[in-house]
């Protein structure tokens, strides 16, 4: 693959000094009661500082459930529609500094600046479809079974809502889950990732210069398992909404589960291509190399797997390869940039040992497979675009999450044993099918077990208007965007009303 150098001064605007950033709780910027901080490092350069922040603690998670608690009863009480407007004022105020909101979300988590820019297009588009929500009807009117009775739903937002967010995609998904919350009159404590705080305090500074009240939207940044435990087992706290990985969101479900609290959960995923040998394998290629490798393969939609008609398989691994090995690896800020760092230095180590364990179990190693130190990359958390192939679907590089730029090859010999290979994971997010015929197009859309299925496309790409989530261990039934997206954050009450003439007075 070809590396890329660091962008030079001319061209690109010099950074502004790094700062220190703060909570934000009951309208105020404040420092975490614990008085400590943290780092938050550019993954591309690991030297370059972005910012400080708050190291919060328990003590700190209590004071923004209670500034949330606080808002509760004027938040809801403002009618939807202007609720609505407020949202609308943000997207807009995001869609005027977009190119400045990307940038800085490449230097903080490394994706280049054109999946940034679509990061934050993602919460823009999604702002505006869920203002518009706010004057839709809410509820149903239906008929009654006796005379002069009349009965419909409501919906009624459900309290305080902790939303616990990660950092693969930190405008779009703080965005997608904080604005149907706060539509439906919920007041929310956002906690972001920490790999990731800057993106959701742009989120937040904008919340609030749109109108947002003080107390409605509450943001506390800080080591997860502290932070996260805290808001879960708060009793003040109606909802959990959680996107992360399957083994956090056990955790958490269990934590809900105690108090029978409603919990969110969006997870992992092994997402599968299947390409069959009617396939356009140009087309398939190019989409499970965007699936696969953008965003360094740190999407939970990202194709892990590709299931492939046997007939093809080796056609399809040597274009594959050919693809991979040509990606530009680089700082996200340039332009001709195809493909970041990881997130930290951890996740290197981390994709690394699936490298070690597919070649263990018996996997051929067709490029990549390791991490990136050359002269042009170096202090960078870099990792070559990794294939390997002739894997089963008993070996652990196709079952679990490696959550990196590293795709896996099954051969199989025809269409029932590729569903079967595709439905044999723990994971039901996303799953993808290449064929010309609309027979097997059809039956696959049955077949297939995941919450979102793509013909003749990659894994990834979500639309706000539709729903989007997962099956089996991808989550627990419920989904993101769309009108299921205020749903999610509400509660049905049912009415019945009489009203019977009155009976004259005698």
């Amino acid at each position: 693959m070809a590396t890329t150098a660091f962008p030079a001064a001319e061209g690109n605007e010099a950074p502004t000094a790094p700062r220190t950033y703060l909570n934000y709780i009951g309208g105020q910027w404040r420092p975490s009661l614990s008085g400590e901080t943290f780092d938050n490092t550019n993954p591309a350069r690991q030297s370059e500082l972005i910012g400080t922040f708050q190291r919060s603690t328990a003590a700190d998670v209590d004071a923004a459930v209670a500034a949330a608690e606080a808002a509760l009863p004027a938040w809801c009480a403002l009618p939807a529609p202007a609720r609505g407007e407020i949202i609308l004022r943000a997207a807009l105020l995001l869609e005027q500094r977009q190119p400045e909101l990307a940038r800085q979300m490449t230097r903080e988590m490394g994706k280049p600046l054109k999946e940034t820019i679509g990061d934050v297009r993602t919460a823009i588009d999604f702002g505006k479809y869920v203002a518009g929500e706010g004057r839709r009807a809410e509820g149903e009117t239906v008929p009654s079974a006796l005379p002069d009775k009349m009965c419909l739903t409501v919906r009624q937002p459900l309290g305080v809502v902790g939303i616990i967010t990660p950092w693969n995609f930190p405008m779009a998904i703080p965005a997608w889950k904080t604005l149907p919350a706060l539509l439906a009159g919920n007041t929310v404590v956002l906690k972001p990732a920490s790999d990731t705080p800057l993106s959701a305090v742009n989120l937040v500074e904008i919340l609030s210069e749109a109108g947002l009240p003080a107390g409605v939207l509450n943001l506390v940044t800080g080591p997860g398992a502290t932070l996260g435990d805290a808001l879960v087992t708060d009793p003040r706290v109606a909802m959990i909404s959680l996107t992360g990985s399957t083994e956090v969101g056990r955790h958490v479900a269990e934590l809900c589960g105690r108090d029978l609290r409603r919990c969110s959960l969006e997870l992992g995923g092994k997402n599968a291509v299947i390409v069959m040998d009617d396939a356009d394998l140009d087309e398939a290629v190019a989409a499970v190399s965007w699936a696969g490798f953008g965003t360094t393969g740190q999407r939970c939609t990202a194709t892990s797997r590709v299931i492939i008609h046997e007939r093809v398989a080796s056609a399809f691994a040597e274009k594959l390869v050919a693809t991979a090995e040509k990606l530009r690896i680089g700082d996200g800020l340039l332009a001709e940039t195809d493909m970041g760092p990881l997130v930290n230095a951890g996740r290197v180590q981390a994709v690394h040992a699936y490298t070690e364990i597919g070649v263990s179990e018996g996997a051929r190693l067709l490029t990549g497979g390791r991490p990136l130190t050359d002269d042009e990359l170096a202090g960078g958390a870099f990792y070559a675009p990794t294939v390997f192939t002739d894997a089963t679907t008993e070996m652990r590089i196709a079952q679990e999450e490696v959550f990196g730029p590293f795709v896996t090859i099954l051969p199989v010999r025809d269409y029932d044993e590729a569903i079967g290979a595709a439905n044999a994971t723990i994971y039901g997010l996303s799953c993808a099918i290449f064929t010309e015929n609309a027979r097997t197009a059809f039956r696959a859309m049955r077949d297939i077990n995941a919450g979102l299925i793509y013909i003749n496309a990659g894994t990834t790409g979500a639309e706000p208007h539709l729903p989007f989530g997962g099956t089996k261990q991808s989550g627990n039934g419920h989904r993101e965007l769309g009108r299921k997206a205020v749903e999610e954050f509400s509660e049905i009450k049912t009415v019945f009303v009489s009203y019977p003439a009155r009976s004259p007075r005698g």
